[in-house]
């Protein structure tokens, strides 16, 4: 054997070693080497698909596509003949894509993937938004919910606040939770602040990053995985190098793995429950009033006249209301109101004066 040989073949040989197989890959590592996994591809209206080739990819279970992006088009078109325009070029574009979005999905359904819709969440109203996702998309039942938060600016993306608003308005309309999309910043922040967005940092995680291995991402707040990992895209997909291909797809095409297999996640689709909260509220409830120590009878040496035992009665008196708090407020189903005055579970707004504190007896 010549020295080329034998070096080609040592490298061939250190590779096999470094790079997992089907058997080596792992949740965090490279999983789409696993044949086994099932694939999830989306897109939006621009993408060139041909959904018949791509249902020929046993792996590729489901398909999730844009739907609304932002608040909808003005309602009447008005202002000077450039703005009328341009307000008319936008409702063509939005009944094109509507049309588009629909026809894929009769289509994609047809041929057995599953379905998603995602809405790309814009700064604004968050409920406005949440009802123009609704009449866009028309969710059955059987398709996937997705809300897609691209950053933390405020001035471009929707808040973080507000995206827990249109969770919990989805929720109650549809009654299941989306599917949260985000990157490692998006999701490492509502980690970092989940005893504030008690829903959003519980949404199943579909999770982008581009990276071969994401070993150090997770655990983070009370996200243990990823329901969906986004690993492919563009950037990361020129040419022939890309992680994964489909077939049917051009290299603009998001791709996405799940833990599962094709028939686990067709038993799974289409997610909506949230995921367990790791960091409940816990305050201690005392079983029943402590007797009051005798000590506790003799006058207060800073009040003469008042008995020490008053303090006691105050405490146990806090306990009390702190207890009976915790009862009304700890709850996952608990109603409360948020910014504006809105009841964040019925999006009812709260009459007359300011709304109540949820906190009250906590602080």
């Amino acid at each position: 054997m010549g020295i080329r040989t034998w070096l080609a073949a040592t490298a061939v040989m250190a590779a096999q070693a470094i790079l997992p197989t089907g058997a080596g890959a792992t949740e965090f590592f490279r999983p789409w080497a696993d044949p086994k996994r099932a694939i999830v591809l989306d897109g939006y209206e621009h993408n060139i698909i041909d959904l018949h080739r791509i249902a020929t990819d046993k792996r590729v279970t489901a398909f999730i596509h844009k739907a609304s992006d932002g608040m909808p088009p003005p309602y009447r078109c008005e202002g000077d003949e450039t703005e009328r325009k341009a307000c008319r070029v936008a409702w063509q574009r939005y009944a094109i894509s509507r049309e588009l979005y629909r026809t894929r999905r009769a289509l994609a359904k047809q041929l057995g993937l599953e379905w998603g819709a995602y809405h790309l969440a814009r700064a604004g109203d968050p409920l406005e938004q949440a009802r123009h996702f609704l009449d866009f998309a028309d969710p059955q039942p059987d398709e996937l919910i997705a809300l897609d938060l691209e950053g933390l600016d405020e001035e471009k993306w929707m808040s973080l606040a507000d995206a827990e608003r249109f969770a919990i308005f989805i929720h109650n309309e549809t009654g299941r939770y989306p599917v949260l999309y985000a990157n490692e910043i998006v999701s490492r922040r509502i980690a970092e602040m989940r005893g504030e967005y008690r829903v959003l940092s519980r949404l199943p995680l579909w999770y982008a990053r581009y990276k071969p291995a994401i070993r150090g991402a997770f655990p983070k707040g009370n996200w243990d995985s990823y329901h969906i990992w986004q690993f492919a895209y563009h950037g990361n997909c020129p040419g022939k190098r890309c992680p994964y291909r489909v077939e049917g797809t051009e290299p603009d095409i998001d791709v996405n793995i799940v833990d599962m297999t094709p028939e686990q996640l067709r038993a799974a689709w289409p997610f909506g429950e949230l995921v367990e909260d790791k960091a409940p509220m816990v305050i201690p409830i005392p079983v029943a009033r402590p007797d009051i120590p005798e000590i506790e009878r003799a006058p207060d040496p800073l009040y003469p006249g008042r008995l020490v035992a008053g303090l006691a009665k105050t405490v146990s008196d806090w306990w009390g209301t702190a207890a009976e708090s915790y009862r009304r407020h700890a709850a996952p189903d608990r109603h409360f109101p948020g910014p504006d005055g809105i009841d964040l579970v019925t999006t009812a707004a709260f009459g007359g004066g300011k709304p109540p504190d949820p906190q009250i007896g906590l602080r």
